[in-house]
């Protein structure tokens, strides 16, 4: 038997026996949102590691071999994930509260372009400030969540957001 059968027996026994184990895993280190499931993770990571595996060196140990590489895995999504925030991920009902810090409470609805203006505006800010208000603002994330997940304080965090609703208020006031 040659080795990439011998290693691709292991990793699927591997995957076959701990499955829920590395759920539980990717799932501690990930904080569910809506860009990231454990189960997505996994299966790229299986898929990576079986379309891989060479038959030049054995797998001597199957668990730290897979642990490390859903960390490193985890670790590129929340890179990438830093620099990808998009108008999509701006629904409508958060525009509307958020408008509502800008302006205060409305009389009547805001205007479709308003909400629109808004959103570009959002879109236009420095990626650190586009990406506190997307995070907490939007999807819903506390600064203690933000904190642990990006490795920077909750202080700093706050400076930002604060920073970018100045700048947000600042071209807004411009606009009238």
């Amino acid at each position: 038997m040659n080795q990439e059968t011998e290693n691709k027996k292991k990793l699927k026994a591997f995957f076959d026996k701990e499955y829920g184990a590395l759920k539980s895993y990717v799932g501690t280190k990930i904080k569910q949102s809506i860009h990231q499931d454990a189960e997505d993770i996994i299966q790229e990571v299986a898929l990576k590691l079986f379309s891989g595996v060479s038959g030049n060196s054995p797998i001597n140990n199957v668990a730290s071999f897979v642990y490390r590489s859903l960390k490193n895995k985890i670790i590129d999504n929340l890179r990438k994930k830093k620099y990808e925030a998009s108008a999509s991920d701006i629904d409508e009902m958060k525009l509307i509260e958020f408008t509502e810090v800008l302006y205060g409470s409305p009389d009547n609805a805001y205007s479709e372009v308003m909400k629109k203006e808004l959103e570009l505006k959002i879109m236009n800010l420095k990626p650190v400030y586009k990406e506190i208000i997307i995070a907490i603002d939007f999807e819903g994330y506390t600064y203690k969540e933000l904190s642990e997940e990006l490795e920077v304080p909750v202080g700093t965090l706050m400076s930002r957001r604060h920073r970018a609703l100045g700048i947000l208020l600042r071209k807004i006031e411009n606009k009238k």
